[in-house]
């Protein structure tokens, strides 16, 4: 005797519908592999270059008498001869840095410039077979692309986190109270202490230095972009501070008209709009007016 089997229509579309969940699944679990895979190689290759800063300031309480306050942030190794990149406010006014390097060594440093316009300094350890992290550009940065923060927040050392590019050319204005330009926008998680640290690409390289976040918002975080930070730590290990033009003019940014363009044969569609001037300003004394348009300067 020969048992029938019937199949509802319910147990074929469940038949049917599990090689297609299982192989989801597995993409799911290829990707979510692939991602944190990712992450991992990341941290691994920068994590040896990357340093624990500690400072101490001498300061005079209401009676007059000594107290030691102390800091701490982060920074990395970016030459093998031991010079390192961090935040200029995490380091200044210090009368002395203390790193401390992936594998617990300890060495005090040597401060060779700080640059609080553009938050940025360069100190320097004294260390044998130090790891340097590799530099990215800046001009290869797109929005929406994986990053990794590595520092150490509220003294947390080391810990890593992983978000994207948000957007790119944002504006912040820097502890001196001037405007900082080409700043990279990240949802990777900053708190207190990973200024200074490293932000990097999948590849490994450094692409920003992480300076600040917004805070109570969430997932509002800045850093310095690469380049900036390359043209400001040469300059700081050469002349020890920065040197800026100064021309003493305010100005806005205009669009020029089009048949302009063609007929001065210009490389620019916009120009700054001069509105006003400060007294004996270099500009003012070289003849420029209130409403002249500039669209370029000779070197």
């Amino acid at each position: 005797m020969q048992s029938e089997i019937q199949v509802t229509s319910e147990q074929k579309l469940a038949a049917e519908e599990a090689p297609i969940s299982a192989a989801s699944a597995d993409r799911d679990d290829f990707l979510l592999d692939a991602y944190s895979q990712t992450i991992i190689s990341v941290a691994e290759k920068v994590s040896p270059s990357v340093v624990y800063i500690e400072t101490h300031h001498e300061r005079r309480s209401a009676r007059g008498a000594e107290q030691t306050a102390q800091g701490s942030g982060s920074g990395f190794i970016f030459t093998p001869d031991g010079f390192v990149l961090t935040n200029s406010h995490v380091i200044h006014g210090a009368t002395r840095i203390d790193v401390t390097l992936a594998d617990n060594r300890h060495y005090e440093t040597q401060l060779i410039g700080d640059d609080p316009d553009t938050d940025l300094a360069v100190v320097r350890v004294n260390a044998p077979n130090l790891v340097p992290a590799q530099l990215g550009e800046s001009q290869k940065i797109k929005v929406g692309q994986i990053v990794v923060a590595i520092g150490n927040p509220y003294g947390f050392q080391y810990t890593v986190t992983a978000g994207v590019v948000s957007a790119l050319g944002r504006s912040l204005r820097a502890t001196s109270g001037r405007l900082m330009d080409d700043v990279i926008q990240t949802d990777a998680a900053l708190n207190p202490g990973n200024s200074g640290g490293p932000l990097v690409n999948s590849r490994g390289q450094v692409i920003g230095v992480n300076t600040a976040m917004i805070l109570p918002a969430q997932g509002l975080c800045f850093a310095t972009s690469i380049d900036t930070a390359k043209f400001v730590a040469s300059r700081l290990i050469r002349d020890g501070r920065i040197v800026r033009s100064f021309i003493g003019l305010a100005g806005q940014n205009v669009p020029l008209l089009p048949r302009v363009v063609r007929y001065f044969k210009l490389d620019v569609k916009s120009g700054i709009l001069v509105v006003s001037f400060e007294q004996n300003s270099p500009a003012r004394q070289a003849g420029v007016m209130e409403g002249d348009l500039i669209v370029g300067f000779d070197s």
